[in-house]
């Protein structure tokens, strides 16, 4: 499958993919309501290349939370910021890795940065004319990730 056309199906398929592998749920593209601002934790990494970019990964806390109970079995309330942190690094980092897996168009192989994590709210995401930023919402009831590439 190549690349350029269908970038955000392949990453937005590839989070998918990811929470149902290690969180056992099951998300599916919702519509992007213009109200709707990204959530409190942002993860992101770099993909470096010809035609790389940035990824990033954002939701509630308490969205990370409740995926990162069901991929440990460990009650909500016993999960700390950190574990919340390691688990939203975690899908960043399987996303980039499941995609760059999917895209077969030469330009777009890329190297993957390690996985860092953003905090606060209404981060804004500006960008030179050039870069082409794709936006997708993957959600399950009140359980919604935003996903964003910039490249």
């Amino acid at each position: 499958m190549s690349a350029p056309d269908n970038l955000g199906d392949i990453f937005s398929d590839a989070l998918a993919e990811a929470v149902a592998t290690v969180a056992g749920v099951c998300l599916e593209r919702v519509p992007i309501k213009d109200d709707e601002g990204l959530g409190e934790l942002t993860g992101a990494m770099s993909l470096c290349g010809k035609k790389g970019g940035i990824l990033f990964v954002s939701a509630k806390e308490s969205a990370v939370r409740f995926l990162c109970s069901c991929m440990t079995g460990v009650a909500e309330d016993e999960i700390t910021r950190s574990d919340v942190e390691d688990a939203l690094c975690e899908f960043v980092n399987m996303t980039a890795g499941s995609a760059k897996l999917r895209i077969s168009d030469p330009d777009y192989y890329f190297n993957l940065s390690t996985p860092f994590v953003i905090k606060g709210k209404d981060i804004t995401i500006t960008t030179k004319n050039k870069a082409k930023v794709i936006t997708k919402v993957l959600g399950n009831g009140e359980l919604k990730l935003w996903l964003r590439f910039v490249g």
